[in-house]
C-alpha cells in the first residue's frame, strides 16, 4: 500500500478506507459517556467554546442550518431555538450511536418539528447545492479521514451569503501552556477515560488525533483551497481551541 493510500488514525499510520470505521468504533465507545467527558475534560469550559461560536454564527429565524459532525446535539439545540418554527436544523453525525444520544437529548430538551436528523458521511454530504445558511462543525473535523472534501462539501453546500464554523482543538500559542497541555492530554485525559467511561484507549486517540488535526493556519488555507472566502479565525484559550470562519459569496 503507497503512503498515499495512508492517513493517521492518532499517531499510527492507517489505510485510509479503514480510519473511518476505525473512528466510528471510537464513538460507539464513547458515545454513551461523551458529554459527560466533555465536562470532564474541558472543565466545563467546552460550553463557553460553544457559546461564542453560537454569537458569531450570524442564523436568523427562518433560516436553514446544517450541525455537520453534530454528534449528541450541543450545537444542535442552541440553533434550534435561533432558528424558530419557520426555521430548519439537520442534525447529521457519521456515527448512529451518537445521533442516537443527540435524538435523546433533543426530546428531553422539548425540541421537536425543527430538527431532522440525517447519518451523513461529512465527505459525501446527501444534500442538495446552496441549502443552507450556516454550516457548524464543532470537534468533528480532526477525525475526517480527507478533511479537504469535507471542506469542499461544505462550501457546496452553503447558499451564497453562507457562512461555516469550525470549532476544533488547535495549537496552543503559549509555550508553558503548550507543555502542560501536553501532560494533560497524554497523562490525565487517558486516566480519566479510564476512570469515568472506563475506556483510556479512545481517549488517547482523541488526544492523538488533537495533536495531528493542522494548526490554525494550515486550516485557514485549507478552507481557502475549498472555495471559502474571507476566511479568519480565533484562537480560545490560548489556542488550545480555534474558531474558523469563512464564506461563501457566489
Amino acid at each position: 500500500m503507497s503512503m498515499e493510500n495512508k492517513t493517521h488514525f492518532g499517531f499510527k499510520q492507517v489505510d485510509a478506507e479503514q480510519k473511518a470505521s476505525m473512528v466510528r468504533g471510537v464513538f460507539d465507545s464513547v458515545a454513551s459517556k461523551y458529554d459527560v467527558m466533555n465536562d470532564v475534560m474541558s472543565f466545563g469550559v467546552h460550553r463557553v467554546w460553544k457559546a461564542l461560536a453560537i454569537a458569531q454564527s450570524g442564523v436568523r429565524p427562518g433560516q436553514q442550518v446544517l450541525d455537520l459532525a453534530g454528534g449528541t446535539g450541543d450545537l444542535t439545540i442552541k440553533l434550534a431555538k435561533k432558528v424558530g418554527k419557520t426555521g430548519k436544523v439537520v442534525l447529521s453525525d457519521i456515527n448512529q450511536s451518537m445521533l442516537d444520544q443527540g435524538r435523546d437529548r433533543l426530546i428531553d430538551a422539548g425540541i421537536v418539528g425543527n430538527v431532522d436528523i440525517v447519518q451523513a458521511d461529512a465527505e459525501q454530504l446527501p444534500f442538495e447545492d446552496n441549502r443552507f445558511n450556516l454550516v457548524t462543525m464543532a470537534f468533528g473535523l480532526r477525525n475526517v479521514t480527507r478533511k479537504e472534501n469535507a471542506l469542499k462539501e461544505i462550501h457546496r453546500v452553503l447558499k451564497p451569503g453562507g457562512r461555516v464554523l469550525v470549532l476544533e482543538f488547535s495549537k496552543p500559542v503559549i509555550d508553558p501552556l503548550s507543555k502542560a497541555y501536553d501532560l494533560y492530554s497524554f497523562k490525565v485525559l487517558p486516566t480519566m477515560g479510564k476512570l469515568v467511561a472506563n475506556d483510556a484507549e479512545s481517549y488517547q486517540y482523541l488526544a492523538e488525533s488533537i495533536r495531528m488535526h493542522p494548526d490554525q493556519e494550515t486550516l485557514a488555507e485549507m478552507m481557502r483551497e475549498a472555495g471559502l472566502e474571507n476566511v479568519s479565525y480565533q484562537n480560545m484559550t490560548g489556542g488550545i481551541v480555534a474558531l474558523h470562519k469563512g464564506f461563501k459569496y457566489s
